[in-house]
């Protein structure tokens, strides 16, 4: 019988590996010994390898993010944790103005390889101001490399890779999937330079493209898509920043139809983006349909439970877009 994996254990491992393995590497961040906050992801961490390497802070993102870094910039492989990417916003201008143009202004003499990880929360009634992703945002800027798995063998291999990569990068994991369960493939060290999208199902009728928990919501569509005698080739994108498309277009050209479901809003989105570089590189007679994207209505997100039933991206919004286009 396969062993199984939680997505949240895998980036437990991903931690109790860098702490066991790498000297230079320390965790800062708020609630870091609270379960509420980070759930089971760093679990008595503080208990195995001591409070000076995983540091609970007072509630700061400006102060925690500059003290990484600088850390980064010194020589240590920092991370720090914010439970709410929406508070991430807070030390924006030091990820954004300083870590992720520091290489280019040192003329590549220096760099800031510092990791933001950045929890996504949604639902629970938990409002517009808490429930953001943003990952559109950040995968927009030049120097930072944006990571977003779907499943715990990402999860714990590419937060690896993340944190021993030469430049900053934003980690995002979606608490939605702590609780799902994978098959576990084993720990393995990847170079983030040589993570691209993922086939994770080969299929000839139409390419559906998605990341992080919504790789999840496509994945549940596969039995009516089954019934409906379509066959459907998923592709996990993982990386958002730098995006190696090649595998996306040559589905494409195979197939010939493409929806791409993301969790974020339409206006200026990933969705976008990943339509409009696949039709720039394949020509007209290689879709029989246009591309659809599935992604959320262009609002805050509301508070009220019955409203998120209708906000949130469902598989009934998935099927019925696939519908449009055959």
């Amino acid at each position: 019988m396969n062993k199984k994996i939680k997505f949240s254990k895998g980036i437990h491992t991903a931690f109790d590996y860098l702490l066991e393995n790498h000297e230079e590497f320390f965790v800062i961040g708020q609630g870091l010994w609270s379960p509420w906050y980070v759930g089971e992801t760093m679990k008595d961490l503080d208990k195995k390898y001591g409070k000076k390497r995983v540091i609970d802070t007072p509630v700061s993102e400006l102060a925690v993010t500059g003290a990484t870094i600088g850390a980064a910039i010194t020589g240590f492989k920092p991370l720090v944790v914010h439970p709410r990417v929406d508070f991430m916003l807070l030390a924006v201008d030091q990820i954004v103005t300083q870590a992720a143009k520091w290489r280019h202004m040192f003329g590549n003499n220096s760099s800031a390889p510092a990791t933001f990880r950045a929890i996504i929360n949604r639902g629970g009634e938990q409002g517009a101001q808490h429930s953001q992703s943003l990952h559109s945002w950040f995968a927009h800027i030049p120097g930072l490399k944006v990571v977003m798995p779907y499943d715990a063998n990402d999860a714990r291999d590419l937060l690896i890779s993340s944190v021993l990569a030469d430049d900053p990068v934003v980690f995002m994991d979606d608490r939605w999937l702590y609780d799902e369960e994978f098959i576990d493939k084993g720990l393995k060290l990847i170079d983030l330079k040589d993570v691209k999208p993922k086939i994770i199902q080969e299929g000839k009728d139409i390419t559906i493209v998605g990341v992080g928990f919504t790789v999840k919501k496509i994945m549940d569509c596969k039995q009516e898509l089954s019934v409906l005698n379509i066959d459907p080739e998923i592709i996990d994108l993982r990386l958002l920043n730098p995006i190696d498309y090649s595998s996306i277009i040559n589905s494409v050209k195979k197939t010939k139809r493409l929806v791409v479901v993301d969790g974020d809003w339409s206006s200026c989105g990933l969705a976008s983006e990943i339509i409009t570089s696949v039709v720039e590189s394949v020509n007209p007679q290689d879709l029989i349909s246009k591309p659809k994207r599935v992604t959320l209505v262009d609002a805050p997100a509301p508070t009220s439970k019955y409203l998120e039933n209708d906000y949130y991206i469902s598989t009934e919004n998935i099927i019925d877009a696939i519908k449009e286009i055959f």
